[in-house]
């Protein structure tokens, strides 16, 4: 049985930033767009929260006021022993919960007059005539164009038989984020990055007075904990002295933190099976890379570039997907090349303090690091 003609021009599955950003970009222009979002607004996500001042125009662009947020311009990191390195982060960034930031921009989709589906979860896409079909538990839609940013991984990401999902993960290679908002008397306009055997935990100020800590481990190391968190804050993290201090002194503002699991740092495809794939979807984003959270933004704008003149006619769908990979990789390969890097020496109580006591003398190297991780204004 065949579709009735779609409302729609183009589906986005994911209402994290990449998706609401792009959404609204495109229906300013008078593109008719529906994003489904299987959670309600707001909620919290497992995110650091801190984003580099390159997102700053956009963000305004988009009529998110970012007046009053707290300014991030000085960078701390202590190695497991307590071991530190401390250096001025230019042009520095600012903090936002997810919480807050998510809900915004879902304001200015329905205002922009996207159809947000909250509470609604894609089931299956299938791709045939160059149109997608696209199954919920309630409906069925098509559109010429559908987008991925359903995030870190989905159960459409095994749908699709992507790499990454069926490649074998050792427990060393899989990770496990932890989010709380807290508390905490942390020197103003700080980021800091303290690592423990085996992770790191980032702790920055966001919005009302808050501060968001969130840490990166392998699924082992919870595993040898009891798969219990508070096991692995209390013999693992606090090894640190720093996170030790903080785990003591801390008002915590939540009883449970956020959570998610099976996290893989693992390359992935900007398309696949015609479907743009944008922010963590696109490519797992290192911590350590930047901040995720301006990336998913610019892809969510690059994506955008292509659509349009896709849409309109002035570009084919294998060149919308070919340049669309282009922009990708020119902005955001390098970017998280270096964060793999960075990553592969954090963590160790040996390479850690090492490549810190490396950079101590080097300002400049440090700097030029900094500068690999952090975008131009877009």
């Amino acid at each position: 049985m065949s579709l009735p003609a779609s409302p729609y021009e183009v589906v986005i599955i994911g209402g994290g930033l990449a998706g609401l950003s792009l959404s609204i970009s495109l229906a300013r222009k008078g593109v008719r767009v529906i994003l489904f979002e299987k959670q309600e607004y707001p909620f919290h996500r497992v995110c650091g929260e801190y984003i580099s001042m390159e997102s700053w125009p956009y963000l305004e662009s988009l009529g998110i006021s970012t007046e009053g947020l707290p300014r991030i311009d000085q960078l701390l990191v202590s190695a497991p022993d307590g071991y530190t390195l401390s250096y001025p982060l230019a042009p520095g960034g600012f903090g936002i919960s997810r919480y807050t930031l998510d809900l915004l921009l879902a304001q200015k989709a329905v205002e922009a007059g996207v159809r947000l589906k909250t509470g609604s979860k894609i089931q299956d896409i299938t791709f045939h005539n160059d149109r997608f079909t696209l199954s919920t538990d309630q409906e069925q839609i098509s559109a010429p164009v559908v987008v991925g940013s359903f995030g870190k991984r989905s159960n459409l990401d095994v749908k699709m038989e992507r790499d990454f999902v069926r490649k074998r993960h050792k427990k060393s290679n899989l990770y496990v984020g932890v989010k709380y908002h807290i508390r905490y008397p942390q020197p103003k306009g700080q980021i800091a990055l303290h690592n423990f055997p085996y992770g790191y935990c980032g702790l920055s100020e966001v919005d009302g007075d808050k501060h968001c800590l969130c840490y990166l481990t392998t699924a082992a190391n919870l595993a040898a904990s009891g798969n219990n968190i508070a096991a692995l804050e209390k013999n693992i993290l606090s090894t640190n002295p720093y996170l030790r201090g903080i785990f003591q002194q801390a008002h915590f503002l939540w009883e449970k933190p956020q959570t998610i699991a099976q996290i893989s740092f693992s390359r992935k495809l900007p398309v696949e099976e015609h479907v743009l794939m944008t922010g963590d979807s696109a490519g797992m984003i290192s911590p350590l890379c930047g901040n995720g959270m301006s990336i998913a933004l610019h892809s969510g704008l690059l994506a955008g570039q292509v659509i349009l003149p896709f849409l309109e006619g002035s570009l084919d769908r294998k060149s919308m997907e070919t340049s669309y990979r282009d922009l990708w990789s020119a902005q955001f390969s390098a970017r998280l090349r270096v964060g793999r890097m960075i990553q592969s020496l954090f963590g160790s109580p040996y390479t850690t303090r090492l490549f810190l006591k490396v950079l101590q003398p080097f300002p400049k190297f440090t700097k030029h690091i900094i500068q690999s991780t952090h975008g131009n204004p877009f």
